[in-house]
């Protein structure tokens, strides 16, 4: 279990990093004023979305099961600790439901509208990790 456990972390990380990076990404994209570079930061949202994050918060997500079924945790920590990582899931759709905005150039929000965005899984990483590590319920 202890390599499941590793392998869920690895993902867990990976799918962090991008949900960290794409909104910030959106800060530049919403700033940029010619035709280069917002193909450009079309190109690389799209990369990091599909390429990073959404494998990252799939294998995450099985581990995390696997390991579930194989330790058979329990217990309030574990309800909230879930609830966290649905609403990690809802913020990791938002960002899709951004790209597709800005992939048709139909973005409708600030750049700082974006930076507040950006702080939101920093948030819910710290519950979880709390949660996950103090099991304080």
């Amino acid at each position: 279990m202890l390599w499941i456990k590793t392998f869920h972390i690895i993902f867990m990380v990976t799918w962090f990093a991008g949900l960290f990076y794409l909104p910030r990404l959106f800060v530049y994209h919403a700033q940029a004023g010619d035709q280069t570079s917002i193909n450009r930061f079309k190109v690389m949202e799209r990369k990091l979305f599909f390429g990073i994050m959404t494998p990252g918060a799939i294998l995450t997500i099985v581990f995390g099961f696997w390991l579930w079924l194989g330790y058979g945790f329990s217990g309030n920590w574990l309800n909230i600790k879930l609830l966290l990582v649905v609403l990690v899931i809802a913020h990791h759709l938002w960002c899709y439901k951004a790209l597709v905005a800005f992939r048709k150039d139909a973005n409708s929000h600030s750049p700082v509208f974006y930076r507040w965005m950006n702080e939101l899984p920093v948030l819910l990483l710290a519950g979880i990790i709390i949660l996950a590590v103090v099991k304080p319920f």
